[in-house]
């Protein structure tokens, strides 16, 4: 486990670049925190590092899934709207990503189970400044290749 502080949305992004430039294929993000927390930025950042345009990378609040091409598949889901009683088994998301793909979900403390034999928990915190955010990474189940 690890625990990071970050003081802008840039060095956030940077940092979730360095881990995506890591991943060879078959990651699961599961990320947490309170609304503004930074999640998004960080899937942006996780973009760059796989090689997919962070630009194509919004919220996809009202589109629960989203998938971008890159070096890897980006499967970004945002279970925001969610209700946390099921409603997320209906996505299909167990059987992602796939060997070529990663799968980034955001308010992941939505989901119903989480059926990946491993996963990267990353739960972001407002810390003292405006951009300034606590991040706590840590590998969870399997070890991670």
């Amino acid at each position: 486990m690890s625990r990071v502080t970050t003081r802008s949305v840039a060095e956030t992004e940077a940092l979730a670049a360095e881990l995506g430039a890591t991943f060879v294929g078959g990651e699961v993000l599961l990320l947490e925190g309170e609304l503004g927390a930074g999640k998004t930025a960080f899937v942006r950042g996780l973009a760059r590092g796989i090689g997919v345009e962070p630009d194509e990378v919004a919220s996809p609040t009202f589109v629960l899934l989203t998938s971008h091409a890159g070096r890897l598949t980006l499967h970004h889901a945002d279970l925001y709207r969610l209700k946390g009683n099921g409603d997320d088994a209906e996505l299909g998301l167990e059987e992602l990503p796939g060997n070529g793909g990663v799968l980034a979900i955001e308010w992941a403390e939505r989901l119903s189970s989480r059926p990946w034999p491993r996963w990267i928990s990353v739960t972001l915190e407002h810390a003292g400044g405006e951009d300034e955010r606590h991040m706590t990474i840590e590998r969870r189940g399997e070890a991670v290749r």
